[in-house]
Parts: C-alpha cells; sequence; structure tokens
C-alpha cells in the first residue's frame, strides 16, 4: 500500500512538472517585431527573440496586473533566456 501510494505521488509530481516543461514551443509575436525577453515578469528587457525560435518552458507566472509571463529556455541547448509574454508562445 505504502509503495502504491509513493508510485501514485511520484506520477503526480511528473505529470505537473511535464505541464510546465513542455518539450516544444516556438516564439509567435503577432507583431513582427523581436519579442522583449526579461529578467523576470514585468521586469526589464535583457534581450529580444526572433519570431521562430524553439524554446521550452521552464515555469509560469503572473505580474501585479494577473498578466501571464513563463521563463522559457533555448529548445536546443536548454540554455535558460528569460521571462516573455506566454501568449507570444506557441506549443505543439
Amino acid at each position: 500500500m505504502r509503495r502504491s501510494l509513493l508510485l501514485s505521488a511520484a506520477v503526480l509530481v511528473a505529470l505537473s512538472s511535464g505541464a510546465l516543461a513542455q518539450s516544444r514551443c516556438r516564439v509567435t509575436d503577432p507583431t513582427g517585431t523581436p519579442l522583449n525577453v526579461r529578467t523576470l515578469p514585468a521586469g526589464p528587457i535583457a534581450a529580444k527573440l526572433p519570431n521562430g525560435l524553439l524554446v521550452s518552458i521552464l515555469e509560469e507566472a503572473d505580474d501585479a496586473k494577473g498578466n501571464p509571463w513563463v521563463h522559457i529556455a533555448r529548445y536546443d541547448n536548454g540554455d535558460k533566456l528569460g521571462w516573455v509574454f506566454r501568449e507570444f508562445v506557441s506549443c505543439f
């Protein structure tokens, strides 16, 4: 019974973390300009990313105004990039 509970807990953790660490997403800023990457949600701009870049989502958060943000990394090598508006990242 105890082993079954531990296994169930491990599966739940894996499933919940898998929802955040989405394996393959693409930068899709509808404005056509490079996407601003920030050091934290609604923080200072640290870089800009081109549309089409493949990324992975590491975590999600909302800013003080309730806007959704995601912390992303490069899909090809896992380098952390920073925070971007969730609406400008499409996962598939």
